[in-house]
């Protein structure tokens, strides 16, 4: 769980990130819950596009991933919604 002060530090990070993952009308599947676990493992932070084709409501998305991989979710803004992970091998975001 982030503190406020965490969560804001991560929305200044994430601020110039590009949207590593877009959602479109396929929806969510395993195999893309699986290569977003894999960048959040590598990365720590991570944005992700829901286009507005796509079933899937952005905060109802960003919820599904991180319960299912054990994310915390940053911020939901629009149709982007921000995730954070910390790294098991290599962690490179030191929180506040």
């Amino acid at each position: 769980m982030l503190t406020s002060k965490q969560r804001a530090y991560l929305r200044g990070l994430a601020n110039t990130l590009e949207p590593a993952f877009i959602i479109g009308k396929g929806g969510l599947n395993d195999n893309m819950i699986a290569d977003i676990d894999a960048a959040l493992e590598a990365r720590e932070l991570l944005k992700i596009k829901v286009l507005n084709n796509s079933m899937a409501e952005p905060k109802e998305a960003s919820i599904e991933i991180a319960d299912r991989i054990g994310a915390d979710v940053v911020q939901v803004i629009g149709g982007k919604f921000v995730l954070y992970k910390q790294s098991r091998e290599n962690p490179s975001i030191a929180l506040p």
